[in-house]
């Protein structure tokens, strides 16, 4: 039995794209109309290397730094180092990402199934905070956990503790849902139920867990916890 519906935030319910999408779209931004899509690519994937590497070697500092570093290495990659403006709209865009079309009415169907509902997420408490305001997604939430109260990232099993923690159900009681694979595979690995969100129809991976269910979105959640 479900009781606790718990999200990765960045790619599960804020299209980390979104920043980047959106600046190109911008006046003036022509030249870099031709870049958004690598850019976004190569911040994203440096972004969570950098969250591994510093787990495993014990070298922890928060999400907002780890995405600074990562979009700097990814500026530099395109040959945009030296566009400094463009850095900073890019890095204020990401305190307000868009939530995906689906988000808002899956945790509200959630929410009157009577689920617990919750963001568990590398992301630092204030970036966190700016994304759920700027989504509207307050009311529908009855937590933000973020990684920083243990001191490493994701997919240290110390997270997945969090939950527990928090809601006082037994893991095969949450259903954790992610877009990253390796965070619904570790999930599982833990105890959870998990449902990994394939938006990009990649195949699973090759680890100790298994994700319970792959959807291409959010939709087919509500299902899990009414049938």
């Amino acid at each position: 039995m479900i009781t606790t519906c718990v999200f990765d935030a960045y790619g599960t319910l804020f299209d980390v794209t979104a920043a980047a999408r959106e600046v190109a779209a911008e006046p003036g931004r022509e030249e870099f109309a031709h870049h958004w899509s690598s850019l976004s690519e190569k911040w994203r994937q440096k972004q969570l290397q950098y969250s591994w590497l510093r787990a495993v070697t014990a070298e922890h500092t928060d999400f907002w730094q780890i995405t600074k570093d990562g979009l700097d290495w990814a500026l530099e990659a395109e040959g945009l180092a030296a566009d400094t403006d463009l850095r900073d709209r890019l890095l204020a865009l990401y305190w307000q990402l868009s939530a995906f079309p689906e988000v808002a009415s899956v945790l509200t169907a959630l929410r009157e199934a009577g689920q617990n509902t919750a963001i568990l997420s590398n992301g630092s408490p204030e970036m966190l905070a700016g994304a759920v305001q700027s989504a509207g997604l307050e009311e529908l939430l009855d937590d933000v956990l973020s990684v920083e109260s243990v001191g490493i990232f994701k997919p240290a099993p110390q997270v997945y503790d969090m939950v527990i923690q928090r809601f006082g159900c037994a893991k095969s009681h949450v259903l954790f849902v992610s877009s990253n694979g390796w965070d619904a595979c570790a999930a599982a690995a833990y105890g959870f139920q998990s449902v990994w969100v394939n938006r990009r129809g990649e195949p699973v991976d090759r680890l100790p867990g298994q994700p319970d269910h792959v959807f291409s979105d959010l939709i087919a959640i509500t299902g899990l916890v009414t049938s």
